[in-house]
């Protein structure tokens, strides 16, 4: 575009002229809203790389089923993208495309994988959970083979809720502290107790078990029981709270604490009231972390607990069962009923872990102050 330099004088201001046969500023798309062409370009491609899907996996080659017209849709999708993208733009918008289809088709596969893994669970297992005893009664004298209307998980949901409760009063305060030290501490050692924490964190389920087996109920002479399964929980626990809390803090202004320093409160001072609280949506972030490994574990409990079919309220009174290894315990029968009588069990297991879920987050709300009105005083 060629701009002529004449001066047009209009009350007092200098205005450029633009030549007549310069071609005139094409206005830009508004941001975040693509236009008809980019539309087109977006959903065309997956529509016919749809229809070549079909017409590859069903009559060319030998790979008829939905997952073969998926997979080669997908990898098509991407093909015809590329190419319509390098036809209508610079390279930099292939990519862009690209980049943005991988990841909403990972993102589909994983909401897929969730919702379909969470739905078959419900509908294998939806009979029991209309039976009131199912939750409430043991299974003393109830065989694989016996109605829904006799026995129950009562004394499996019990048994998890003493073993999580005990292992969370040992690995809360110890985790966080673990992480208050790494963080606001440091030093050699604190080096050290990060590269033990973070090889924690790949533990196999089974070697914690195998220790506390060890260490409690060989070395000690101390029974399978509750307690024993509790403290296998912990080691499980203990380094995930630890590490997700070491990310937390580390987030946390280092503006803050210089703050609250500079006003004359202590070290300890500073991090009780001013960096925890901070960090406290994220640390109810991290026990849940730790929560979810701890609650599902079969293993550890299998070697320190055993399995009872009967209700056992005190952790150090014996054998405790547990929601997990009832689940393993009842499948292994090969029962059809005992099968959905397990199915229904894993339910109530998802249900326990979202109302710790959204426990937890609800008192790591930060809490809103309410501004108080003064009374406005009249002249």
């Amino acid at each position: 575009m060629t701009i002529e330099t004449t001066t047009a004088v209009t009350r007092g201001t200098v205005l450029p002229t633009y030549d007549d046969d310069a071609p005139q500023p094409v206005p830009r798309a508004t941001l975040g809203r693509p236009t008809l062409d980019e539309r087109f370009v977006r959903w065309g491609a997956w529509a016919s790389a749809l229809g070549l899907a079909w017409v590859v996996t069903q009559r060319l080659l030998p790979m008829p089923g939905l997952a073969w017209l998926l997979v080669t849709w997908f990898a098509l999708g991407l093909v015809v993208t590329a190419v319509l993208s390098v036809m209508s733009g610079p390279a930099v918008e292939m990519r862009d495309r690209l980049a943005s289809a991988v990841i909403t088709g990972g993102a589909l596969v994983v909401g897929v994988a969730l919702v379909s893994t969470l739905v078959f669970i419900v509908l294998r297992g939806w009979r029991p959970l209309l039976h009131l005893n199912f939750f409430f009664d043991d299974m003393a004298g109830v065989g694989p083979k016996d109605p829904f209307d006799m026995g129950g998980i009562g004394h499996a949901i019990v048994g998890s809720v003493i073993e999580l409760g005990i292992a969370l009063l040992i690995t809360l305060p110890l985790g966080i502290g673990t992480a208050v030290f790494m963080t606001e501490v440091g030093g050699r050692f604190a080096r050290v107790v990060r590269t033990i924490v973070e090889a924690m964190t790949a533990l196999p389920s089974i070697v914690a078990g195998l220790f506390v087996y060890t260490v409690v109920i060989v070395t000690l002479g101390y029974p399978r029981s509750g307690l024993a399964a509790a403290l296998a929980i912990a080691v499980m626990m203990l380094p995930i709270i630890a590490r997700a809390a070491d990310v937390v803090l580390r987030v946390v202004p280092s503006g803050l604490r210089e703050a609250s320093l500079a006003l004359g409160a202590s070290r300890w001072r500073t991090v009780w009231h001013v960096v925890l609280p901070t960090a406290r949506p994220g640390l109810a972030t991290a026990v849940i972390l730790g929560v979810a490994r701890g609650v599902g574990e079969t293993s550890p409990v299998l070697l320190t607990s055993g399995a009872a079919a009967f209700m056992v309220a005190g952790p150090t009174d014996g054998v405790m069962n547990s929601l997990p290894l009832y689940i393993y315990s009842t499948v292994r029968s090969g029962e059809p009923q005992a099968i959905t009588r397990a199915f229904a069990a894993a339910t109530v297991l998802l249900v326990l872990v979202l109302a710790l879920f959204v426990t937890a987050r609800l008192v790591a709300r930060p809490q809103r102050t309410k501004a108080r009105r003064r009374p406005v005083k009249e002249s």
